[in-house]
């Protein structure tokens, strides 16, 4: 069992940044594919980012890519994702995942991921 963690949420202004970590306890998360989604009020859980384990090569939702960026930290078994120029469509409650699955290609579907952490909430707001 790999228990996942969501850390740096918060309130940011439009136009601003915010940093989001996911920490795993218990495996080492960069052994797996690994994905971030979100979920605006009222909305369906939308996929934002993934790493690969293998090669670390990324997928980004259209409407994030160019201003997110995931990374992963092999010392600190901790997956990043930096928000810049963010917009208030951005707020939402966001979730880390992983898939124990191996695939040839990333998945974007949430339905793939077996652990989530708890989610953390970001508000862009003015």
């Amino acid at each position: 069992q790999v228990y996942l963690r969501e850390f740096g949420g918060g309130l940011v202004q439009p136009g601003g940044s915010l940093s989001l970590s996911c920490a795993g306890a218990g495996r080492t998360v960069s052994n797996y594919d690994m994905g971030w989604f979100r979920q605006a009020p009222g909305k369906g859980l939308e996929f934002v980012a993934a790493i690969a384990q293998i090669d670390g090569s990324t997928s980004y939702a259209d409407a994030v890519k160019g201003r997110f960026t995931i990374s992963r930290d092999r010392a600190k078994n901790t997956m990043t994702l930096q928000m810049n120029s963010l917009r208030p469509e951005d707020t939402a409650v966001y979730s880390c995942a992983l898939t124990r699955t191996f695939r040839a290609q990333l998945s974007t579907n949430p339905g793939s991921y077996d652990e989530w952490g708890p989610g953390t909430q970001v508000t862009v707001s003015s």
